[in-house]
């Protein structure tokens, strides 16, 4: 008979800074899935751009992930400690949607595809870097990597799905208030409510720096002392 949840649980969380981990996890998600179904939207009602020019922006993104994971496997090659790997990520992110907020007072296309490249960029290296640490992390016996596994994908689905609702709710509010006077009349535009979302992932990009810091160690890991993270590691 295998242990039970609760003893599981803590030797993963006894084994580690498993709650500090999985609270990156979870806010980190919820800054870069913010924008998920707001991009498109803003480069065509603020940058005026066409159906095919903003259908191109999937891929755009999806192209910026890509790049994310093969830096992220040539890094872990290297032996990088996952949790700094992290921290690049995030830092990607802010620069990404800096460049997303400066597209539209600035009217460039160009600034708003290298943004939406970036910000798979960095959630890509941030994704792989989060999964890295959690499959990793000690254990001292009962507590599998199944439950890493599993405490990473509901930290992550979790934070995205919440994310999605209210970042497309804050839009929706803000654009509201602007539309009814309730704000300035600079203020006065459909711009406001992307800007104010994109500012609010780019402040829990910040926290998520801060919730990191204590994981991240003073020297990386060699080569020698690295614990590597193959098929063997994943639940069958």
């Amino acid at each position: 008979e295998g242990p039970t949840f609760k003893a599981a649980w803590s030797d993963f969380a006894s084994g580690g800074d498993a709650g500090r981990l999985l609270a990156v996890v979870f806010i980190g998600t919820m800054a870069f899935n913010m924008q998920d179904v707001l991009l498109e939207p803003y480069g065509g009602e603020i940058l005026g751009l066409s159906v095919s020019a903003t259908t191109l922006l999937t891929a755009t993104w999806a192209g910026g992930a890509l790049l994310g994971f093969g830096m992220a496997a040539k890094w872990l090659a290297r032996a990088m400690d996952p949790y700094r790997m992290c921290g690049r990520g995030i830092l990607f992110g802010i620069a990404a949607f800096a460049a997303v907020i400066f597209a539209a007072p600035l009217g460039s296309s160009v600034l708003f595809y290298v943004g939406s490249a970036l910000i798979g960029f960095g959630s890509g290296l941030f994704g792989v870097a989060t999964l890295t640490a959690a499959m990793t992390m000690k254990t001292t016996g009962t507590a599998g990597r199944g439950l890493a596994l599993g405490a990473w994908g509901a930290a992550q689905a979790t934070g995205a799905g919440l994310s999605i609702f209210i970042g497309g709710t804050l839009r929706d509010l803000v654009n509201h208030a602007a539309g009814t006077g309730m704000l300035s009349e600079a203020l006065a535009t459909p711009a406001t409510g992307y800007s104010v979302v994109y500012h609010t992932e780019i402040g829990l990009l910040f926290i998520t720096l801060i919730v990191l810091g204590p994981l991240v160690r003073v020297k990386a890991i060699t080569h020698g002392a690295q614990t590597r993270t193959g098929l063997a590691e994943f639940p069958t």
